[in-house]
């Protein structure tokens, strides 16, 4: 039973906020008060600015049980994932990820050996992108394995790319492909499932390398930067795509004041996404709107620049902003227009 102070105060189900909506629920009233502190909740990434040099922070959870299974997902890879979730909320501000730290909560069930294999995907990560490991901090838990890591990054003023900045008649533009992360999330369960009928079972899952890759080993989009530096490309917005494209699209066109036509048949799908959809009966459009755990990055250009970017394959115009006032918008293959609507992954929703 929880407790309060208060014995009449009324209880309100986190589900009927959502995460996003508790955030802003809790964070409502806060007020920043060091003038170091340029930029708060509200982004991918906090931004703080110390006599003209922008350092970048986030933080981010993984849980056993709600973010992660540890019966199809090895400790390296989670290491790994755990690094590259936060490392893409320091590229999703057009800045470099430099340190990160790592706090983790272990129950006894745990050996000494499977903390190495853990850490083991962490150190991988942290060599292959560049960043150092530089501290953290242990204890005890009564509910498996959690895991916090906190990433620092760093940009130059005029770099720093927020979710605000989006005008207008600006380019909608996203890396890579999606929806291939929640396809092999779904392989995953399904072989989970068959394994609990038939333990002996030898699962066959070679077809489905790449998208069991997206899913258990992410890469984060840290040559994004680099791409859009040498194209002389300074995006308007930016975010990434942790949650689905429908719901970041929409935090960009919440946080810039905007509205959105998204092409249905601009977003990027990689073929054997495709083809495990239709395995599945499921609509490859609505995985790739809804999946989440992308981590590829959504931003926006201005027009100037179309030529610039135009053909380029790191890269999918997939739409453009529009005054608030005209609404937000997918366009389908049948040139019909319907309502975009945040379906993406809540960690706080109710159990069934």
């Amino acid at each position: 039973m929880i407790m309060f102070d208060n014995k009449d105060i009324s209880k309100t189900s986190l589900s009927s906020l959502g995460e996003f909506g508790l955030i802003d629920h809790l964070m409502d009233n806060v007020e920043l008060k060091n003038t170091s502190s340029k930029k708060g909740v509200g982004d991918d990434a906090a931004v703080l600015d110390f006599n003209g040099e922008q350092t970048l922070v986030s933080t981010d959870f993984l849980i056993e049980g709600v973010h992660f299974d540890l019966s199809y997902m090895p400790l390296k890879h989670l290491g790994y994932k755990a690094v590259m979730v936060n490392l893409s909320d320091i590229y999703a501000m057009n800045a470099k990820a430099t340190q990160v730290t790592v706090s983790i909560a272990v129950s006894n069930r745990f050996p000494l050996e499977a903390l190495e294999e853990l850490y083991s995907g962490i150190h991988l990560a942290c060599k292959i992108y560049d960043v150092d490991l530089v501290g953290g901090d242990t204890t005890s838990s009564t509910s498996g394995l959690i895991i916090s890591v906190t990433a620092v990054g760093h940009a130059k003023e005029e770099e720093v790319t927020y979710r605000s900045g989006a005008k207008p008649n600006d380019l909608l533009v996203v890396s890579g492909d999606l929806g291939a992360a929640y396809m092999g999330f779904q392989i995953l369960e399904r072989e989970k499932e068959v394994f609990k009928v038939n333990p002996n079972n030898q699962p066959d899952l070679s077809p489905y390398t790449y998208l069991l890759e997206r899913q258990m080993k992410p890469e984060a989009r840290k040559d994004i930067k680099e791409l859009l530096n040498v194209l002389e490309v300074k995006p308007t917005s930016m975010i990434d795509i942790s949650d689905g494209l429908s719901s970041e699209t929409l935090h960009l066109c919440k946080h810039s004041n905007v509205g959105v036509n998204l092409f249905e048949d601009k977003i990027p799908l990689d073929p054997s996404m495709i083809t495990v959809c239709e395995e599945f009966n499921l609509d490859s459009t609505t995985i790739a709107l809804s999946g989440g755990e992308d981590y590829e990055l959504l931003f926006t250009v201005d027009q100037k620049d179309f030529e610039k970017i135009k053909g380029n394959p790191n890269f999918s115009i997939i739409g453009h902003m529009k005054p608030e006032s005209e609404g937000k918008h997918l366009i389908t293959r049948g040139n019909q227009q319907i309502e975009l609507t945040a379906r993406g992954w809540n960690a706080l929703q109710d159990e069934e």
